[in-house]
């Protein structure tokens, strides 16, 4: 099972550049396609999200790229590179070109997730390889990065990690023996200090909070459940009555909160299924299966992204390999698909601009 993505950087001077096509938005969708060391770029139709291929894509990334971010400013793009234990920087022009900015930045051991703040002031990268976190400061001008302090330790194998929307907590799962953590770790001024631990469920890997950074949820793979959690003031969680829940389905990864905060999307990859489960949530945090659940996905489906408008979902395939792009209906939460696009080898991270 491949690892969910997030997003890193590069640093430097001018490498590739390349032109996209005359478009009516300026909304673009990047996909990491590591076993290529390609990023492929499509235009997305706000009316319709239906996506079109930019010429000039894909292009050349670093070796094993593996999830990739784009800063609140949409002037930077930020790219993982597994393989080489580092971070690329792109700039991006209005038409969804990149340039490479180098060298890049050295990281810790095989960069396999980024989780950037909402003001684009911090950068985190989990380094699976080394089981830590590099923390980055990021120049507004330039986008370049700057270390904060050494990589602090997880003593866990990062499998996914998101920021509360105030950026001042960092949420870490990894597996474990015999059941897998959640890390909660405080931030001040990209310092991270650990407050808690959490043992959600066997093998926790996806990992969404709400937008109004009022409940945190789990999809755990090992035992085919969801855990779910109040947030604190302070950042850490208070286990909600009657979690984890069982699915109905097999392998559960991947996790999505959409934009108003009423629906929870599940990306079950496990053999059988393939599809995205979606249930509506209460005001207690509570999780009710939507009647029309689950909806149909090409096989192996393992991660999930919103548009910024959060009327469009689109999800990553490990076997066709293709992105599926969904309309989301607000008022139902039903997801209907638009259309299915081949990317030649398993994608591991999208980020559309915002």
């Amino acid at each position: 099972m491949l690892k969910k993505a997030a997003a890193l950087f590069l640093v430097g001077a001018s490498l590739a550049t390349w032109v996209g096509c005359t478009t009516t938005s300026n909304r673009y969708l990047y996909a990491a396609i590591p076993a290529s060391n390609q990023i492929v770029v499509y235009r997305e139709d706000p009316n319709s999200g239906v996506l079109t291929v930019l010429a000039g894509s894909p292009i050349t990334a670093g070796q094993g790229v593996h999830s990739i971010a784009i800063h609140p400013s949409k002037k930077f793009l930020y790219a993982a590179n597994a393989s080489e234990s580092d971070v690329s920087l792109f700039t991006m022009s209005s038409t969804g070109a990149l340039t490479e900015v180098t060298p890049r930045t050295l990281v810790g051991t095989s960069p396999t997730l980024l989780a950037m703040d909402s003001a684009g002031a911090f950068l985190y990268v989990a380094n699976s390889g080394s089981n830590d976190i590099s923390v980055f400061s990021i120049s507004a001008s330039s986008g370049a990065l700057t270390a904060v302090a050494a990589p602090f330790p997880t003593g866990i194998t990062p499998a996914n990690m998101a920021l509360s929307p105030s950026g001042n907590v960092l949420y870490v799962t990894g597996a474990g023996n015999p059941i897998g953590y959640i890390e909660v770790f405080s931030l001040n001024a990209g310092i991270a200090t650990l407050i808690q631990t959490q043992q959600p469920g066997t093998n926790p890997f996806g990992l969404a909070i709400d937008p109004s950074g009022t409940f945190l949820y789990t999809a755990n793979t090992g035992d085919n459940s969801i855990s779910a959690y109040a947030i604190q003031g302070d950042g850490s969680l208070q286990p909600i009555a009657g979690f984890p829940i069982g699915e109905a389905f097999s392998a559960p990864v991947a996790l999505l909160v959409d934009g108003s905060g009423k629906y929870l999307y599940v990306a079950n990859e496990g053999s059988g299924t393939s599809n995205l489960a979606a249930y509506g949530i209460g005001s207690d945090g509570g999780l009710t299966l939507l009647t029309n659940s689950p909806f149909g996905t090409a096989k192996e489906p393992n991660f999930i992204a919103s548009d910024p408008t959060g009327r469009y979902l689109f999800v990553g395939n490990q076997s066709g390999p293709v992105i599926q792009s969904f309309s989301l209906d607000g008022s139902t939460g039903t997801l209907t698909s638009v259309a299915s696009y081949g990317v030649g080898s398993t994608p591991t991270s999208i980020a559309v601009t915002p």
